[in-house]
């Protein structure tokens, strides 16, 4: 339901991009690759100090349907695709760079927490410390990204 549902999250931004220059070029399909490769780390992450209250309600989040190990093997995998897309915009030299570096640096956090999270093997929502470092990380993460690329914008103009 995640991987669907980021899809559908990512899209806006080819949207708004289209609706504001008129063209869809390839910064905002690497865009929508980032929000998209992004959501399953980050919304991975709560599912798994949360697993008790979604496996309750009945929702089938990952860690319900497939358990804690594969659900952290998941947010490794995802988070290993998503930093060199990130990192991609500035290597083709569609950003300058403020995003470049910021691509990089928040990267190799991001990569850091999610191998954190791999080798955690916690079942208590107590112990799942990396996670929560994760999720909360995941927040920071495209804010900064997104204000790079809004700082390379202004400073290249």
């Amino acid at each position: 339901n995640i991987v669907i549902g980021g899809a559908a999250g990512a899209f806006p931004v080819i949207v708004g991009w289209a609706a504001v220059t008129g063209d869809t070029s390839l910064l905002p399909w690497l865009l929508f690759a980032i929000i998209f490769l992004w959501t399953p780390p980050h919304f991975w992450a709560l599912a798994l100090f949360m697993e008790a209250d979604y496996s309750k309600a009945g929702v089938p989040m990952l860690p319900v349907t497939h358990g804690l190990s594969h659900t952290r093997t998941q947010i490794l995998l995802y988070t290993l695709l998503l930093v060199p897309v990130t990192i991609a915009p500035a290597v083709l030299g569609l950003t300058g760079w403020a995003y470049g570096g910021t691509a990089v640096v928040t990267g190799i956090i991001f990569i850091a927490l999610a191998v954190k999270v791999r080798r955690n093997t916690a079942e208590s929502a107590a112990l799942m410390l990396p996670e929560k470092q994760l999720f909360k990380f995941s927040l920071y993460y495209l804010a900064c990204l997104f204000g790079a690329l809004v700082a390379d914008r202004l400073l290249l103009s």
